[in-house]
């Protein structure tokens, strides 16, 4: 209950910042302390929070590479950031984080650019009430929210551990994921019923996706502790935020209670703010696997914290791709 009043009223937490704070607030003094030359790849940046996090980013003089699907959109994007930034750094890369064969592509395209890689933010998300299958034959929304970041992360880890050696500045990487991951329960949390759609249900699988982004954000965060690489991986609840996402989910409310609900929404720089804030505070400096909420560390559900839980999907994961990209091969 504290927190719903906290987040009616947009009081600060320890951090400084709450709910109604923007982007370009928690980033404002980050300009002061940030090494120059930083580059964060950032997915899904053609729209929505996406999209605004790279804009700001880029006003703090961080070099921004945009991963999309629509390279037309992420175009528009690119000229809106030059024209506030004309200094700004841009790269486009095409990528459908629901195709392993197209995250593959993409990763070799950015390393073929031999670019350092400081900050990864696992941004893109779908959100679809119908059952649909990405080209591996997986159910999208898993596909596209959680197994092509897995595999993005998976194939930039290393690049990110080097960069973070020859230049002495943290890497870190950021899962955007959504407080809505704490309806997930244990007993339906079935990694191959997620994969196959079974008994699908829109709102379960976007929730499941988002669990796993955490999940996944704190088995990695182990491994790297593990080996004293200085590289950090957190994820974030970016609030209910005012895109294609919420539209998305409109049929589902009457006309008035989505009125309603629209009035406690985000807008996408309040959105943007947390991600924003985990990736160039220096107040995040060595804190790894944690959930962000309103540019503060929070409490996920338990079932999020569990680590066997989290190792679990981490070997299940592993032992998918493993397999689909063999065959892929052969």
């Amino acid at each position: 209950m504290k927190g719903t009043l906290r987040y009616l009223a947009g009081m600060a937490g320890p951090s400084g910042f709450g709910s109604n704070s923007t982007a370009e607030q928690v980033t404002e003094d980050s300009s002061c302390f940030l090494p120059s030359s930083l580059t964060a790849l950032i997915t899904g940046a053609s729209s929505g929070i996406g999209a605004e996090t790279a804009r700001v980013l880029a006003k703090r003089g961080v070099r921004v590479v945009i991963g999309a699907r629509d390279l037309k959109k992420a175009m528009e994007v690119k000229k809106n950031i030059q024209k506030e930034s004309p200094k700004a750094e841009v790269v486009l890369l095409e990528i459908d984080l629901s195709s392993f064969g197209s995250v593959q592509r993409f990763c070799s395209e950015f390393l073929a650019l031999e670019l350092p890689l400081n900050i990864l933010i696992n941004n893109a998300g779908i959100f679809s009430q119908n059952l649909e299958f990405s080209e591996d034959k997986i159910e999208t929304t898993f596909a596209t929210n959680y197994l092509g970041h897995f595999l993005l992360t998976e194939i930039l880890l290393e690049k990110m551990i080097e960069t973070a050696e020859k230049t002495g500045i943290e890497g870190r990487i950021i899962n955007v994921s959504s407080v809505i991951h704490s309806w997930v329960k244990k007993d339906g949390f079935g990694f191959n019923d997620i994969l196959s759609g079974k008994k699908y249900n829109g709102t379960r699988a976007y929730a499941e996706s988002k669990l796993a982004n955490i999940l996944h954000a704190k088995e990695i965060a182990k491994q790297l502790k593990a080996r004293n690489a200085r590289v950090t991986i957190n994820a974030v609840h970016p609030g209910i935020v005012k895109t294609g996402i919420i539209r998305a989910h409109k049929g589902l409310l009457t006309d008035s209670l989505f009125f309603i609900a629209s009035k406690l929404l985000k807008t996408t720089s309040q959105g943007a703010a947390t991600t924003c804030y985990v990736a160039l505070s220096s107040k995040t400096e060595g804190i790894s696997g944690k959930y962000f909420a309103d540019c503060n560390e929070s409490k996920c559900s338990s079932l999020a914290n569990d680590e066997m839980e989290a190792q679990k999907l981490w070997n299940n994961t592993h032992a998918l791709l493993h397999k689909r990209l063999r065959q892929a091969t052969i």
